[in-house]
């Protein structure tokens, strides 16, 4: 049952980027592989995944702190959660 769900859903989204292909540019000319995830190529993604892609806003890190999804400022946490840390590390 399970199996025939996940073909299922697979089928529907092969059926929709059907024909679409990578958004990104390639020495001024369009990339030709079939699209796969925020209009790109799996190869054009996985290097937007890393910063490396030219023209596309990179990809950034969040807070970690529970349910917080803004991007990181001090370390690893916010803005916010990071200004709250600091005052009680400077008491110990």
């Amino acid at each position: 049952m399970a199996t025939e769900k996940k073909t299922a859903a697979a089928t529907k989204t092969a059926e929709k980027t059907a024909g679409k292909t990578c958004s990104v540019k390639v020495g001024g000319k369009d990339c030709k592989r079939p699209f796969r995830a925020k209009g790109m190529c799996i190869t054009h993604y996985k290097l937007w995944r890393h910063g490396a892609v030219e023209g596309h806003k990179s990809r950034y890190k969040i807070c970690t702190k529970e349910a917080c999804r803004k991007p990181r400022a001090f370390g690893s946490l916010c803005a916010e959660h990071g200004a709250k840390a600091a005052p009680a590390e400077a008491s110990a």
